[in-house]
């Protein structure tokens, strides 16, 4: 086979059928009896467990999510939120260096495990955990798709 062509078939991420094998059995172990919360709260584990999984350990992030995927397993099975959200007063940004040190802690809040990475390790980090993210949301519109049909 040519190696242009085969660089063409090839799985652009190896993790995804990794991804899909532990989601879909956490799907399928999921107990549709229990109440629309538990489900969703199931679904939304199960999504970042075996995002986590297929990652592996290599990646900050990848630990960080199931640390807390395990320290959230023996909270409470049910627990309501409320989201109150305040109205927040408009600051303008003093300097440049502000805006790009507060846009860097951003970035280390949405990236799990972030918050003790330099600059180097959080932006190959975030590469990762969007591929693998964008995976994850491809994997989910193709279930909801077969279903669907």
């Amino acid at each position: 086979m040519d190696t242009s062509k085969s660089s063409l078939l090839a799985n652009p991420n190896p993790n995804e059928p990794t991804m899909a094998f532990h989601f879909t059995t956490a799907l399928a172990n999921i107990n549709a009896s229990s109440s629309h919360y538990l489900r969703c709260r199931r679904i939304r584990c199960a999504a970042y467990a075996s995002m986590a999984v297929a990652a592996g350990p290599g990646r900050a992030w990848s630990r960080a999510l199931l640390g807390r995927l395990l320290r959230d397993r023996g909270r409470a099975k049910t627990r309501i939120r409320i989201n109150i959200r305040l109205p927040r007063r408009r600051r303008r940004r003093s300097t440049r260096a502000s805006s790009a040190s507060s846009r860097l802690e951003i970035l280390r809040n949405l990236v799990p495990g972030g918050g003790d990475l330099d600059l180097c390790c959080l932006l190959e980090e975030s590469a990762s955990y969007i591929q693998c993210l964008t995976t994850q949301v491809t994997l989910m519109q193709s279930i909801v798709d077969s279903i669907s049909m």
